[in-house]
């Protein structure tokens, strides 16, 4: 069922990317949008559709089918209703109405030109001024090269084949430790991997393993799957041109000390899988790779590094979100990407969460870095005052990964092996 009626302003602004366009813009979108209904059962999205629609839930909720059978929940007025609801196209969940839902269906081309147009108050330009008319041709290109981003133009990596069959056998209640052994054998580098893994000093028993089929059974299914997928990434963090390659390298580097301080912080001040937590960790900055691949096509907007780096602040959320979304990782995981930077995000869970370990191991690595600038201090920031099995204040979180240390640094081995 449609209706015209038109939502206020204010909760428009409550939705990204809406809450870019001015009062003006947000009037046109409105006048060009359409208000959807749903009961209970209802199906209101088909998985493999393409329609060129955003769908914003303002009320009820939802529930999302991803064509490996794993299913989400989305609440209106969440952190998870923020944005639009499986906005891949074409469509790669199957959306059914768990309640009366309401939606407001706007047009992506329309939404595209709007952005291209709105004023981008948080970057600024070689002037060192922020714009606010849009008139320069590097505000233009950013905003083209956002709504690339929206309309689906932007290439995303995919999860190399290894990990994808793993993560699924795994998903399975009923697949053994030889067939998952099985498939990482198929690939001879990834078997070498997990074997040296399970060797190492952060997982080793009383003998060495020999085999895959051993290593398996040492680890777990639950730590195979999240290994073999955090030395999948190394293959994605990869491009044939030497000056894009050079870049990539650096933020794969700063991706592993993420990660190795998110291990040793899920070890220690939370009750997190440490694995999960190496894995959320190394997958923060996922955005970052494909912006750089694009920006091979935008020579004019990317000569000024400075430029480059604005791009990557404004963007790196949203496509580490599509990114993670198709790869159809659990919502901790995206919601770990999205807010991997956003220092006043506070989770409504109880207890922490991979979001909280992230964005504490970014405050730890930025420290003493190029990166520190402007950072807030510890005990500003709610998702370290949420890592409270440990009490940590600013002293005693230094401490603790001054005794990590080498915890850390075989973290950081156990990922750099090639």
């Amino acid at each position: 069922m449609a209706s015209q009626e038109s939502l206020p302003l204010r909760r428009l602004k409550e939705f990204q990317p809406l809450n870019r366009l001015t009062d003006d813009q947000l009037v046109l979108l409105a006048s060009r949008a359409e208000r959807r209904s749903h009961g209970p059962g209802q199906r209101v999205l088909e998985r493999g559709v393409r329609d060129g629609l955003d769908y914003f839930l303002v009320t009820g909720k939802v529930e999302l089918e991803s064509v490996d059978g794993r299913k989400t929940v989305i609440e209106a007025e969440t952190d998870k209703a923020l944005n639009p609801i499986a906005r891949l196209q074409p469509r790669m969940y199957e959306v059914t109405a768990v309640k009366p839902c309401e939606f407001l269906v706007v047009e992506q081309d329309v939404l595209n030109q709007l952005l291209r147009a709105a004023p981008v108050a948080q970057v600024e330009m070689d002037s060192g001024e922020s714009h606010d008319g849009g008139e320069s041709e590097e505000h233009h290109l950013l905003m083209e090269f956002y709504a690339e981003l929206r309309s689906n133009q932007l290439k995303l990596p995919s999860v190399p084949d290894v990990a994808w069959k793993v993560r699924r056998m795994v998903d399975r209640d009923d697949t053994t430790a030889d067939q998952v052994a099985s498939a990482v054998s198929a690939d001879p580098a990834m078997a070498a991997k997990l074997v040296r893994a399970c060797n190492s000093p952060l997982y080793r028993g009383f003998s060495d393993v020999r085999n895959v089929r051993e290593s398996v059974i040492r680890l777990g299914m639950r730590t195979t799957r999240q290994l073999v997928t955090v030395f999948s990434m190394r293959e994605v963090f990869k491009s044939r041109h030497p000056s894009l390659q050079q870049e990539i390298e650096k933020l794969w580097r700063h991706s592993r000390e993420v990660a190795a301080l998110c291990w040793v912080l899920a070890d220690h001040a939370t009750r997190l899988n440490p694995e999960e937590a190496l894995l959320a960790g190394l997958l923060h900055d996922i955005g970052v790779v494909p912006i750089l691949v694009q920006a091979e096509h935008h020579v004019n907007l990317f000569a000024d590094d400075t430029n480059l780096q604005n791009a990557i602040s404004e963007l790196r959320a949203d496509v580490g979100t599509a990114v993670l979304e198709s790869w159809s990782f659990p919502p901790s995981f995206v919601d770990a990407v999205r807010h991997a930077e956003d220092w006043d995000y506070e989770s409504r869970e109880p207890e922490p969460q991979l979001v909280d370990v992230v964005i504490v191991a970014q405050l730890h690595a930025m420290i003493g870095s190029s990166q520190n600038e402007g950072l807030p201090s510890f005990d500003e920031v709610p998702a370290y005052r949420r890592l409270g099995n440990l009490e940590l204040n600013a002293s005693r979180s230094l401490e603790l990964l001054t005794e990590a240390r080498a915890r850390v640094d075989e973290v950081q081995q156990l990922l750099s092996t090639r």
